[in-house]
């Protein structure tokens, strides 16, 4: 079920603050009437393709903190270990450098109230509980306005990483339209033409083209 047009699920759960401290009851709600959010998942601390995600995030954190949104990331490990990965070096595969918030969701109800688990707890044939698939979170990444509400959600498969550059469009997409009215067609990008949501509209833009 898409979370876009609903208000984000509510959070309270342990993050890592500034790369260096733990925090227990981290929210999103923090946010709210104040900053745009770029929410993003990742599946597991120490791993490959993760951090190169989450190292492209912090080279662009500039970028988005220009344009007022807090990036969060979150993965179903613990707190600990992601404090023990921020503080290895990168050269050592670790993400040192990183100052953006990072969710621990070691029971994994943020993936699943986000509709991002990769796996899902049933009862096998005797009875006992299990766990079929992988308790790790898909790649997924959520743009949430002023308001709570997510805007935009993708999910990737494991294997499949993000282009952030594509996120920050979105991000330019979203304030575009909020702050002129308008809509904004396929491949648009910051600086160029948008247009109206109306038959006129479309027919004036493609003329142009």
């Amino acid at each position: 079920m898409s979370l876009v047009g609903k208000k984000a699920p509510l959070i309270n759960a342990p993050a890592v603050i500034n790369g260096e401290e733990i925090v227990e009851n981290f929210s999103l709600d923090q946010y709210i009437d104040n900053k745009f959010v770029v929410f993003f998942f990742y599946p597991k601390d120490f791993t490959f393709v993760c951090p190169t995600e989450i190292l492209a995030f912090q080279e662009k954190l500039g970028e988005f903190e220009k344009r007022n949104v807090a990036v969060v990331g979150c993965s179903c490990d613990t707190e600990e270990t992601h404090l023990a990965w921020m503080m290895t070096p990168q050269e050592q595969g670790g993400i040192e450098g990183v100052t953006y918030p990072v969710i621990a969701d070691a029971a994994k109800v943020v993936a699943r109230k986000f509709g991002v688990l990769a796996g899902e707890y049933d009862y096998d044939d005797e009875g006992e509980l299990i766990f079929e698939g992988l308790p790790v979170a898909y790649r997924g990444t959520f743009l949430i306005d002023k308001e709570g509400k997510v805007r935009h959600e993708t999910i990737n498969d494991l294997p499949l990483g993000r282009n952030i550059d594509e996120t920050l469009r979105l991000v330019d997409a979203l304030q575009y339209v909020e702050k002129h009215g308008e809509v904004c067609p396929a491949n648009w990008e910051e600086g160029k033409e948008a247009m109206k949501a109306t038959r006129e509209g479309v027919s004036e833009y493609l003329s142009k083209k």
